[in-house]
């Protein structure tokens, strides 16, 4: 029951983040990078941030190698 706790505790930190995050991606510029896709039609809206999902992915494989490595 412990580790379902601790699972649980780290998830919704990793929510929380992400959460803080998007309510600042305009501030830090990763909405308007090119490859970033963004369709409109009527009142539906989708944006796909490929170039900012690519970005974030290796910054993060950096910091989790560097932070884990043994």
């Amino acid at each position: 029951m412990e580790q379902i706790a601790k699972t649980m505790i780290s998830l919704g930190t990793v929510f929380l983040l992400v959460g803080f995050f998007l309510l600042f991606i305009d501030r830090m510029g990763l909405d308007s990078l090119p490859g970033n896709f963004l369709f409109q039609k009527g009142r539906v809206t989708f944006f796909f941030p490929l170039t900012a999902s690519i970005i974030i992915s290796v910054l993060l494989t950096f910091i989790f190698n560097i932070v884990l490595r043994k």
